[in-house]
C-alpha cells in the first residue's frame, strides 16, 4: 500500500511535539515547509524503496534567500530521518543534499529523441510516452487515469489537491487510445494488468526501460518539462501552458519553462524597432 505522505507529515509533527519536545513555533515552521514540499514533490516507489524527489519544489524556492532555503531543507531532512528511523520506511531523498539553490532546470528531452523513441516503440509504450509528452501529465495522474475521464476530444485530468483540468486530445493520440482500448480491453483504467491499474512506479519503470533501449535516459518529469518547453518554443502562450500543466501559479510555470537563449535573442532581434538599423 502506498504510504500517504500527508498523514506521514502529520505523524511526524506529532512526534516532534510530543516525543522530541520541540517548541510549538518550530513545529509550525516545519509544518509550513513540509506542506509546501508535499504539494510539489514526487513520491513514488522504485524497487522496494520509497523515493521523495523534492527537486520540483527546490526549483520553486529559487527566489528565496539561502537562509530561508536552509531552514526549509532542515525540516525536510528531519522528516526523512523520521521516515527511516521511526516509520520504518526505506526512503531515498532527492534534492536535499545541499543548501545551494539549483541554478539549472531539469534538462528537457530533445524533440528528435522523443520522435525516435516513438517511431520504434511498441503500441502500448508509444501510448505511455504520448500521454506524458502529449498532455504534460504527472506520472501519478497517468496512473490514475480512468477510461470514463477520456472523451473524444477532451480528457479530464485529476491532479494534485483534487484539482480537475480539461485537456484537448491530439488526433494522433486519440487514435493511439482507440487502438489500445480495442487491443488491450482495459476495464476501468487506461493502463491495467490483470484487471488492476498499473502503479506510477510500474509506469515509470516501463518508460525508463523504453528510453534506455534507445540509448537515452528519461523520467516522466522530464517529459512533462519537455511538453511545456517545446510548446513555448513553438509559440504557445505561457498562460495557456500554465493552465495545461495545472499549475496554481504562473510563477511555477516560469521556473520550469524558460525559453532557450537563442530563441529569446531571435525574438528580440526581430521585434525591437531598432533591430533593422544599420543594415544594407
Amino acid at each position: 500500500m502506498r504510504p500517504d505522505l500527508a498523514q506521514l507529515i502529520e505523524d511526524f509533527l506529532a512526534y516532534i511535539l510530543q516525543i522530541r519536545g520541540y517548541s510549538e513555533q518550530t513545529a509550525i515552521t516545519y509544518a509550513t515547509a513540509l506542506h509546501q514540499m508535499a504539494g510539489q514533490c514526487e513520491w513514488y516507489e522504485e524497487e522496494g524503496v520509497w523515493v521523495l524527489d523534492i527537486m520540483p519544489w527546490r526549483l520553486a524556492l529559487r527566489h528565496l534567500s539561502k537562509r530561508t532555503i536552509h531552514a526549509k531543507l532542515t525540516a525536510v531532512r528531519s522528516f526523512v530521518n523520521y521516515l527511516g528511523d521511526q516509520a520504518g520506511l526505506r526512503v531515498r531523498a532527492m534534492g536535499i543534499d545541499t543548501i545551494k539553490t539549483p541554478q539549472t532546470l531539469p534538462k528537457p528531452i530533445e524533440e528528435e529523441a522523443i520522435r525516435e523513441v516513438l517511431e520504434n516503440a511498441r503500441p502500448e509504450e508509444a501510448l505511455l510516452v504520448s500521454m506524458l509528452y502529449g498532455l504534460g501529465l504527472r506520472i501519478s495522474e497517468l496512473a490514475a487515469m480512468r477510461l470514463a475521464w477520456i472523451g473524444r476530444e477532451w480528457i479530464e485530468v485529476h491532479g494534485k489537491g483534487n484539482k480537475v483540468r480539461q485537456l484537448p486530445i491530439l488526433p494522433a493520440l486519440r487514435q493511439q487510445i482507440d487502438t489500445h482500448i480495442a487491443t488491450s480491453a482495459p476495464r476501468e483504467y487506461l493502463f491495467e494488468k490483470g484487471g488492476e491499474p498499473l502503479s506510477a512506479a510500474q509506469l515509470r519503470y516501463r518508460l525508463n526501460r523504453l528510453f534506455r533501449r534507445h540509448g537515452f535516459r528519461a523520467t516522466p518529469h522530464q517529459l512533462r518539462h519537455s511538453f511545456a518547453t517545446h510548446l513555448l518554443a513553438h509559440g504557445a502562450r505561457i498562460a495557456d501552458v500554465s493552465e495545461l500543466l495545472g499549475h496554481a501559479s504562473m510563477a511555477t510555470t516560469q521556473v520550469y519553462t524558460k525559453l532557450g537563449s537563442v530563441k529569446k535573442r531571435d525574438e528580440y532581434m526581430g521585434a525591437h524597432p531598432l533591430a533593422g538599423m544599420g543594415e544594407g
